[in-house]
């Protein structure tokens, strides 16, 4: 697929990702911003008010039976996290011009819509509606205080809390509770005007429409935009590596311990550290999980993560309290393991046949490829699925085994019950 990024206006740029294997189009809407623990919250709650009527179509049931009227079209608000950018918009999806009865076209009332819920929402007294603001605002802090229902999930996200305190990557999608519930309908309206005044819009569309087509669709649709200053992306800071392993252990009334293990890595090989991390614990296949949870039972779960954008490798395990120091020892003998180059053949070509497949698998979803290129513009990369493939076809065993020597143990965040002893 040959993507394709242009410059609309200041500060508004279009992927287009030409397409005609599909029944329906994707055009998709976000503003990319700085992540900061002071408007995290905030942000994440703009979309979801924004999303629950405009000026034309002040409710939900205004705006659903324009959506019906468009052949049942379909548009969701989205809170993302982009390497230390937090990524807040909507993605439409509609039925693609070639499928569409009588030949209609959708496309272009369908990005007019997008426009006016970004440009033209509901408002009362010049500020959103009080009504709309109270329930979102109580759905935002619900869905923060529900993470830690997900124990997996909660201990993640605090392995990433505690190794990247004081940086941004280390700052939640959906920001803090304490933050959202202090705030206010004033003070969200002007957050929300301060957001599409001085973000960055990226665009993009998916389907069989011709470029010029959706560029033009685009810009009569968001032509009252403001762009007032708008600001560069964040490029990711490099984490500092840690001299001696930071260790957290938080006690909670659970039943089964979770282990996370935060990794950084001294090298700046992705490809390397995208097939080490996959022999290590980023795959079925993988050390972590035929070793350390197959063959030695020790974990529930066990599978590693690398952040591309941060330079680091991160480590979910769950686990029976008492075995915290045999699988502790366990994961760093797996990893010790792929540095020392302590790898047979079907393990590389797994790894490798596993990211392939993954980068192949790409362009079957439209979903996975706003996600993907979405990603990339937040981050300042510009590879296609097609070039990482290529990257990672040229690997070697070396290249492998120098890159994950360079990896070393930054923090380790233990979530354990509240009478056992580590």
């Amino acid at each position: 697929m040959e993507a394709t990024r242009t410059q609309l206006a200041d500060g508004m740029y279009l992927t287009y990702l030409p397409a005609g294997k599909f029944k329906t189009s994707l055009l998709s809407a976000q503003f990319v911003t700085p992540l900061r623990r002071e408007t995290a919250a905030a942000y994440a709650l703009v979309p979801a008010v924004l999303r629950r009527g405009t000026v034309s179509c002040p409710d939900m049931g205004a705006l659903s039976a324009r959506l019906d009227k468009l052949y049942g079209a379909r548009i969701n608000y989205t809170v993302r996290k982009k390497g230390e950018n937090q990524c807040v918009g909507f993605v439409a999806s509609l039925i693609d011009d070639s499928y569409a009865p009588g030949g209609e076209k959708l496309l272009e009332p369908v990005a007019e819509l997008l426009g006016e819920l970004i440009c033209d929402p509901a408002t009362e007294r010049g500020r959103f509606v009080p009504a709309y603001f109270e329930s979102e605002k109580t759905n935002l802090i619900d869905a923060i205080r529900s993470i830690i229902n997900d124990k997996r999930e909660y201990a993640d996200g605090r392995l990433l809390r505690e190794m990247c305190a004081g940086e941004a990557y280390g700052i939640p999608r959906l920001g803090d509770e304490k933050d959202a519930e202090k705030l206010s309908l004033q003070k969200l309206y002007a957050q929300y005007g301060e957001l599409i005044a001085s973000s960055r819009l990226e665009l993009i569309y998916c389907g069989s429409a011709r470029q010029e087509r959706v560029e033009q669709a685009l810009l009569e649709a968001f032509a009252t935009l403001p762009r007032e200053n708008v600001q560069e992306i964040a490029l990711a800071l490099p984490h500092s590596a840690r001299t001696e392993p930071l260790r957290v252990t938080e006690r909670m009334d659970v039943t089964q311990g979770k282990l996370g293990m935060g990794f950084t890595c001294g090298c700046g090989d992705t490809p390397a550290l995208l097939m080490g991390n996959t022999l290590f614990g980023g795959s079925s296949n993988s050390k972590l999980f035929l070793n350390v949870r197959e063959k030695l039972s020790l974990c529930y779960f066990a599978s590693s993560v690398y952040h591309r954008q941060k330079g680091l490798i991160t480590v979910s395990s769950g686990i029976e309290f008492e075995n915290f120091q045999k699988a502790y020892d366990e994961i760093l003998l797996q990893l010790q393991a792929v540095q020392q180059g302590k790898l047979d053949d079907w393990e590389l070509e797994g790894a490798r046949s596993t990211l392939l497949n993954a980068y192949a698998s790409m362009g079957d979803s439209q979903g996975k490829l706003e996600n993907f290129y979405l990603g990339q513009a937040a981050t300042g990369n510009c590879e296609t699925p097609e070039d990482l493939a290529a990257q990672v076809r040229d690997v070697t065993e070396e290249r492998i085994r120098d890159a994950m020597e360079a990896v070393t143990l930054d923090t380790v965040y233990f979530l354990t019950g509240k009478e056992d002893a580590e």
